[in-house]
């Protein structure tokens, strides 16, 4: 009842109006605290400074709905594959929370129109969405309780936006198969990832470049070694649905030998 009355009155009236439409049409609810969600839609590179100096943005709310969501995702892969085993469920929930994935997801539910950022051509701007999502949950959270943020992410998000036959069939062990492809070809194969210096400790990025016969052919970067890495093998292909196949082996041994001329 409070709700229905609260809906139309924040919808449609105050400064903060707009906030109130984004997140009932992406969610279906009018939040409590308007404040968190508002700070969960600034990226860092739009940070508002504060009189004595510091800076907000979303990061903080982005660590807790990270959190969040890994905790709610266990939750139902636990009670959706009663008999599949830690490895696979573990597999499976690093498919699902991937940036990747919430990237995705974000697009999907117009989160990317909302989010304020000044990264334009940064090359962390392909995360920006999934971090904003992350930060996102960490409101709801914080408004509306863990109960809530679960039933949402589940019977809302989850439901809605997330295929687990697709996701049991991606393909993501990118690296692998690259190194499999060059024992296959003999050509030697090396990964060159450095951790960037000017990132937070708490939010590190790390650039890798992959070497194959001693030759630069693929660049990814990512929040940690792993991810970087992957990136990389994944950039040598470019196309996850053709990758190492005869056509896409082909395309690489002739990336080959043009970069070796």
């Amino acid at each position: 009842m409070f709700d229905f009355i609260l809906r139309p009155l924040r919808r449609n009236f105050g400064d903060d109006k707009r906030f109130y439409v984004a997140i009932d049409d992406m969610f279906g609810f009018i939040p409590h605290n308007i404040e968190l969600y508002k700070l969960a839609l600034i990226h860092k590179s739009a940070s508002v400074e504060l009189e004595d100096g510091s800076h907000i943005n979303n990061e903080r709310l982005e660590f807790l709905g990270d959190a969040v969501i890994e905790s709610i995702t266990s939750d139902y892969l636990f009670i959706e594959f009663p008999d599949s085993d830690e490895g696979f469920m573990t597999q499976l929930r690093s498919k699902i929370v991937s940036r990747q994935s919430l990237n995705r997801i974000a697009s999907e539910i117009g989160l990317d129109k909302h989010v304020i950022s000044n990264a334009a051509g940064n090359s962390t701007q392909k995360h920006i969405y999934g971090d904003a999502f992350e930060a996102i949950v960490g409101a709801i959270y914080l408004d509306q309780g863990y109960d809530f943020a679960n039933r949402l992410l589940i019977n809302n998000i989850y439901a809605n936006h997330l295929s687990i036959k697709d996701i049991l069939h991606s393909e993501t062990d990118f690296k692998s198969r690259l190194i499999e492809w060059c024992q296959k070809n003999h050509y030697s194969i090396e990964f060159q990832t450095t951790h960037d210096s000017s990132t937070s400790s708490s939010r590190p990025t790390f650039h890798s470049t992959v070497l194959i016969g001693g030759i630069a052919v693929g660049h990814g970067t990512g929040d940690s070694k792993k991810q970087a890495e992957q990136n990389a093998a994944f950039s040598v292909s470019q196309d996850s649905a053709t990758a190492l196949t005869d056509e896409g082996s082909a395309r690489i041994l002739d990336m080959i030998d043009k970069m070796a001329n």
